[in-house]
């Protein structure tokens, strides 16, 4: 004989891992945002920025962001990847990395 299913602990554990991922995509937005300099900026400046950006119906501009944004993170994984190289090469690497994407924030 079949043992019965137990719903209400599936749909209960359905439910701890979409608050998990909810909570998981806040933190990397935070760290994304932390991570490209635009903590630099106030939360109306940020907002407005994103408003912006969510409002653009220029496939060009959105084009020319996702190239810079993928390029961003490559440069990030290419950080992580030489990090155990830090005292040699990854100094210079840093510095370069989040000011152009910073920089990219404030055109529209």
């Amino acid at each position: 004989m079949r043992k019965p299913r137990d719903f209400d602990a599936e749909l209960k554990s359905l439910e701890d891992k979409a608050r998990d991922l909810k909570v998981r995509k806040v933190q990397q937005l935070g760290e994304l945002v932390i991570s490209t300099g635009a903590d630099a900026l106030s939360a109306d400046e940020l907002a407005g920025a994103l408003i912006v950006l969510a409002e653009t119906k220029d496939v060009g501009k959105r084009e020319a962001w996702a190239k810079r944004g993928a390029a961003f993170f490559q440069s990030r994984s290419r950080r992580t990847v030489s990090a155990s190289e830090r005292d040699a090469g990854g100094v210079a690497a840093q510095p370069g990395g989040p000011q152009p994407a910073s920089s990219g924030a404030s055109t529209s």
